[in-house]
């Protein structure tokens, strides 16, 4: 990360070697802008797309771009914003039984509990309630295995390492079957039954009624929820983790969040109308994916010669641009290390037109996330139902800062868990430390109960 932050100091555009491969890192945001809103030229594709198709197949987040409109087309209905506000209900049902059996001064893995959730709410909006428990677990650790060995595969550039019947190897490639064999027997249970109002639905009813040039065939309805399952589980809990993590280390920021959760919801679980009202919350998850965006490296390929940035750029050259480093870069941020949610609230002085342009977490153009109002609405929903009940803090020690793989975030994040005390914002020091607290005894979780507490070994 701190090679990627060096790169603006040598220029808008600057050229990589990579082995024997060049690329070229885009460092400037009104040059990304230009790039991702031309993907006829600069296409998906790389290293990096080439190897997440061998397990997505061609889905809407790794095809090219002359299927894409179809596809989005397709999909954009469920997650339109009036759609993604119905969810709220849900979100907040499985926030409030992912965390229900936590205990005071329990030890769990909050990441790891974030995937627990992210995968009941993905699952839930993607397939209705066709996973069973059992079912929904097996999803959590295939995932948890793939993302470990997804990074490599994506940079390393031949694939015969990979081949070898290494145990890492022997790890990913059982994942892999696993993710792929429970989609298919939930497909094909959903062909014999009842059509049912989800993503999984849209996709049969389209494979159904076909069309001249734009039927849906059976290996695009899996690979669609593949891709769908791998690019909303995995994000969007690491964000939230990564937001649990940043507010443990910024106690004002945290107390600022508590008051407005007090406040909104009443220690009552959000509902339709309180997205708009959680202002605070919504900017503490805007300002975590500027600090430690889960997306944080992508790759384009160029379809034909091009100019960026007074440079020829040949076709078929690998262009990259990272959402860490123009959200680090001091020209966009001013003090970008630090976490500070009152950049984005509504009104505020502290950001700019420009440094809008630079905040990028879900891309821009026609190959913008399609569940970027999604992935906010469940972070806000996530955030705002466990800060109602709980204060999560760091262990004794020094916080580990998250390692770069193919999403950026804590894999592990140990945290204990502290009931809250309802203190308004604004209270003197002293009064604070008079105010009564709850007495709480560290224990680390016994592990035959992990899974009772939404914390397995994923």
């Amino acid at each position: 990360m701190a090679f990627l932050n060096s790169l603006p100091a040598r220029g808008d555009l600057v050229e990589l070697r990579l082995g024997p491969l060049r690329a070229w890192m885009v460092c400037h945001p009104e040059l990304v802008h230009r790039m991702l809103m031309d993907p006829r030229t600069f296409d998906k594709g790389g290293s990096q797309y080439d190897r997440l198709r061998a397990l997505m197949g061609d889905g809407l987040v790794t095809c090219r771009q002359e299927a894409h409109r179809r596809q989005r087309t397709m999909l954009q209905p469920d997650f339109r914003a009036s759609r993604v506000a119905d969810y709220t209900q849900l979100m907040g049902e499985e926030a409030e039984s992912v965390c229900r059996a936590w205990r005071a001064g329990q030890r769990i893995d909050v990441s790891a509990a974030m995937m627990a959730l992210t995968t009941k709410v993905t699952s839930r909006v993607l397939l209705s309630d066709s996973l069973d428990d059992a079912r929904a677990a097996q999803i959590r650790r295939a995932l948890g295995t793939i993302v470990r060995g997804l990074f490599v595969r994506t940079v390393v550039p031949v694939d015969a390492p990979f081949r070898l019947p290494t145990p890492a190897n022997r790890r990913y490639r059982r994942a892999v079957d696993r993710l792929h064999a429970v989609i298919d027997s939930v497909i094909a249970e959903r062909r014999r039954g009842t059509p049912r109002d989800d993503v999984l639905g849209t996709l049969l009813a389209a494979a159904r009624d076909g069309g001249e040039d734009a039927a849906v065939t059976e290996q695009e309805v899996h690979d669609q929820l593949i891709t769908l399952l791998i690019t909303g589980v995995e994000t969007t809990a690491l964000c939230m983790a990564s937001a649990f993590s940043l507010l443990a280390q910024h106690p004002e920021t945290e107390r600022h969040l508590h008051s407005e959760v007090d406040t909104v919801l009443d220690e009552r679980r959000p509902g339709l109308d309180d997205l708009s009202r959680l202002t605070y919350t919504r900017s503490a998850v805007t300002e975590t994916l500027r600090h430690s965006p889960p997306g944080w490296l992508f790759t384009r390929v160029t379809t034909r010669e091009t100019e960026l940035a007074g440079r020829r750029i040949p076709r078929g050259a690998t262009v990259l641009y990272s959402p860490y480093l123009l959200h680090h870069d001091p020209a966009s941020f001013p003090d970008p290390e630090l976490f500070l949610p009152e950049r984005w609230l509504p009104g505020s002085e502290r950001t700019t037109a420009a440094q809008h342009r630079a905040m990028l977490p879900f891309a821009t153009g026609s190959r913008k996330c399609i569940g970027d109002t999604f992935a906010m609405a469940e972070a806000t929903v996530a955030v705002a139902t466990i800060s109602g009940h709980w204060r999560l803090r760091h262990p004794p020690g020094p916080v580990g800062q998250p390692r770069p793989a193919v999403t950026l975030g804590p894999r592990s994040l140990p945290m204990i868990c502290e009931p809250r005390s309802r203190i308004p914002v604004g209270t003197p020091p002293r009064a604070r430390s008079l105010a009564p607290r709850t007495t709480v005894t560290s224990r680390t979780q016994d592990p035959r109960t992990a899974g009772d507490n939404g914390v397995d070994d994923a």
